[in-house]
């Protein structure tokens, strides 16, 4: 159970934070076909939300249980059983969500002390959502949420398919939500270590009520997520293997003690862009300097958005969480600070920081060591987390840790850390949602047996395909 860092330091100001920040985007095209149950699936005992009384979630302090006609988004939405400000944003704006998957609904949380998780006027965290559908394919999927999001944030992007494919489905909010996330816990690292234990608490609570419910445990449970989700993922199939069949981890956020990180690559792009922007002499070296910082050639188009969306309030914020002391009592920063102001984070060198900093992120790390199989999907656009910083250096991890039989890992070309920008540049950029779909699949068979994914490798966007067909699939051989 964590407290708030803010008891503890009260003199700093509170800085106006104004947009989402490590936003992981997908989302996931659902062809009429894929709106039935999945072949095999059963009904629970007792027909439709039967014995939903005694459905009781292990260590919960609340929780509210619904018979509900439609557990996707086509009924949740107006059921009041989700709520849309949680994965606004996140998928294309004309993304179906499939119909026809009755069940029950478990809303609630576990105890904790912190309460920015405003949903269902509880202003708690530790906020969970479970759903079980009466026709069960006999497996799980668990996820924590991108961002820094409530707990219906991937309703539109995961949980919608994999319910109309018979899963049970759980979430969690990750037990801090909101641009002040980092005010949770007593020491630097405190909110992101507690991420890792939610989705742990959950997915032993949620394996508990699949059994309650169907007389039996799943026969598999798999995590995924994108984003900070997909960092989540990596954790739990590195700590917690035993819980898990599987996982596919979609451009997971990379934290790693000697780095790189968020904190190492994105400064220089706070530095440099201004530069390449203004144009003149400058403008070349600056746009070098980016990619030597691992943004892509190519990627300019994107760099303007994620200039005035993302980067510099990524930085802040995340900073703020594991190195506080480097700008003293102003917290998270100074907006767009120009380089050589003093505390400025775009002149943020990680590497010379004090060890107590390192120690925080080495709370936090990733090894490689996984203990399951394990799919990553990365975009070769992806400015956010720079594939060439992120999962191209996990996959040698992976490899270093003697377990690259256990990881697959495809690069989706023209993929971007946010889906619905496909919305915005249909020319240039094409969806992952329909490869997260594609490699969930892959990773169903390679746990059966039945195929095995195909090696690591570019997955090369279609020539002449639009933007339209590229929604509709995307195979990974």
């Amino acid at each position: 159970m964590l407290k708030s860092r803010t008891g503890a330091r009260p003199s700093r100001r509170r800085t106006m934070l104004a947009a989402l920040s490590l936003a992981g985007a997908c989302s996931l095209v659902v062809a009429s076909a894929a709106t039935a149950p999945a072949a095999g699936a059963a009904a629970p005992p007792g027909g439709h939300c039967a014995n939903r009384a005694r459905l009781h979630v292990p260590g919960a302090e609340h929780q509210q249980v619904a018979c509900l006609q439609e557990l996707t988004t086509a009924g949740t939405v107006a059921s009041g059983h989700t709520d849309p400000a949680d994965f606004a944003g996140l998928t294309p704006k004309d993304l179906p969500a499939p119909t026809g998957v009755p069940g029950i609904q478990i809303d609630g949380y576990f105890p904790d002390t912190s309460s920015t998780n405003t949903n269902h006027g509880w202003n708690h965290d530790a906020q969970f959502v479970i759903r079980l559908p009466d026709h069960w394919n006999g497996g799980l999927v668990v996820a924590g949420t991108p961002a820094n999001r409530e707990q219906y944030a991937n309703d539109r992007a995961i949980a919608d398919w994999v319910l109309s494919r018979g899963y049970a489905y759980a979430a969690t909010d990750k037990g801090n939500t909101g641009l002040g996330f980092y005010r949770d816990g007593r020491r630097p690292g405190d909110a992101i270590a507690e991420w890792n234990e939610r989705v742990t608490q959950l997915t032993r609570a949620a394996r508990t009520v699949v059994a309650q419910r169907y007389h039996r445990p799943p026969a598999r449970t798999l995590a995924t997520g994108l984003s900070n989700g997909g960092y989540l993922v990596r954790w739990q199939l590195e700590n917690h293997p035993e819980l898990y069949d599987g996982g596919v981890d979609w451009e997971g956020a990379l934290w790693r003690t000697d780095g790189p990180n968020l904190l190492t690559f994105l400064p220089p792009a706070m530095r440099h862009y201004p530069a390449f922007a203004a144009g003149g002499p400058g403008a070349e070296d600056a746009r070098k300097a980016m990619h030597e910082a691992g943004y892509p050639a190519g990627s300019e188009f994107l760099w303007p958005y994620h200039h005035k969306v993302y980067w510099d309030l990524t930085q802040r914020i995340y900073r703020e969480e594991i190195d506080p002391g480097f700008d003293g009592a102003t917290e998270a920063g100074t907006p767009y600070c120009a380089p050589g102001t003093p505390a400025c984070d775009a002149d943020y060198d990680y590497a010379s920081r004090p060890a107590s900093v390192h120690r925080a992120v080495d709370r936090i790390a990733l090894t490689g060591r996984i203990g399951k199989p394990l799919i990553t999907l990365h975009g070769t656009l992806d400015v956010l987390l720079p594939m060439a910083e992120d999962s191209d250096v996990y996959d040698r991890m992976v490899r270093r840790a003697g377990r690259g039989e256990l990881m697959r890992y495809y690069r989706i070309e023209d993929g971007t850390h946010v889906d619905s920008l496909v919305d915005t540049f249909p020319d240039k950029l094409r969806p992952i949602v329909p490869c997260h779909r594609s490699a969930f699949e892959a990773m169903e068979k390679w746990l059966d047996g039945t195929a095995r994914p195909p090696a690591d490798h570019t997955v090369r966007r279609p020539a002449g395909a639009d933007a339209t067909t590229l929604l509709t699939g995307c195979p990974l051989n």
